[in-house]
């Protein structure tokens, strides 16, 4: 019987390893008794005995890509947003070809940051000015095709499905108007992208920042909130303290419809036949299908 690779990240656990060892060597931090936070996007671990933390780009992550995240973050810090920090040193380190970052570690608690202390944070950098090199523009629908195109273990019939939706969603787009300006948007802010920080949160996990319509950033809160079980009372604590329910605005079916797509389709790229992931991007799907707004999904 074969055994199966453990993926971590997008790596085989051995390769991730191989990797965090070689970054730690290059800036000479001591990787012993390093740790898993997470590894299903990247590989995040926490490093105990240098008081850090590493993430390991995902396979096939552009180095640019990582290059625009670090210089966001460090413009981030000179402006004294709460974010979690970038170690003073070169960023990223680079293991063949593979881009390593290396954070300042905050202990956390054993509960997950609640929403309302995303608002104040999120709120800040929605009226940030914007910075002084480019930021790259929102492109949901597009990211969504891509992901369509890149998913192999999902059966035709839910792909052509995930073709329709975004299709019916990209006409609904075009009649909506946006009430709040646009600006700077961290593009996932959700409770495991948000660190405690003393009373209050700092926001870290900045891959997907952009710039674009705070609406989108409001929605991703509030979906968060209604499928993975944390509650309506805990989206509206979010919602008074931002100063604006995006439920209540015209925009919202859309909006959200959209950024549900895109939460299902990133992961259904990355998916494997008979994994525990496509089993919940089917159950995602079907919920879809059955117009089930209120089913509860499974983190991955």
């Amino acid at each position: 019987m074969s055994v199966p690779v453990v993926r971590v990240g997008g790596f085989a656990e051995a390769e991730v390893v191989t990797i965090l060892n070689a970054a730690c060597d290059q800036v000479g931090l001591d990787p012993t008794g390093a740790v898993m936070l997470r590894g299903h996007t990247n590989a995040v671990y926490t490093l105990p005995a240098a008081g850090a933390v590493a993430k390991i780009a995902r396979a096939g992550t552009p180095l640019e890509s990582v290059r625009r995240t670090v210089r966001l973050v460090q413009w981030l810090t000179s402006k004294n947003f709460p974010t979690v920090e970038l170690l003073p040193m070169k960023q990223p380190v680079v293991v063949g070809g593979h881009a390593v970052t290396f954070w300042h570690h905050l202990p956390q608690p054993d509960r997950p940051v609640p929403a309302a202390h995303l608002a104040v944070p999120l709120r800040m950098l929605h009226e940030l000015p914007l910075p002084p090199f480019d930021v790259r523009p929102v492109d949901t629908a597009g990211a969504i095709r891509r992901s369509i195109a890149k998913t192999t273990a999902l059966p035709p019939n839910d792909v052509a499905y995930l073709e329709r939706r975004l299709t019916e969603l990209e006409d609904a787009l075009r009649q909506v108007r946006y009430v709040l300006p646009p600006g700077l948007s961290q593009g996932d802010p959700q409770h495991r992208n948000a660190l405690h920080h003393e009373d209050s949160a700092v926001l870290c996990d900045w891959d997907t920042a952009c710039f674009g319509q705070p609406e989108l950033d409001l929605v991703t809160v509030e979906i968060h909130c209604r499928r993975f079980g944390y509650g309506r009372a805990h989206y509206q604590e979010f919602a008074d303290a931002y100063g604006f329910d995006v439920t209540s605005w015209q925009g919202y079916p859309a909006l959200c419809s959209l950024r549900e797509l895109r939460m299902i389709t990133t992961n259904a790229k990355r998916a494997s036949a008979g994994s525990p992931t496509i089993a919940e991007v089917r159950h995602r799907i079907q919920g879809l299908r059955s117009g089930h707004d209120r089913l509860e999904w499974n983190i991955l």
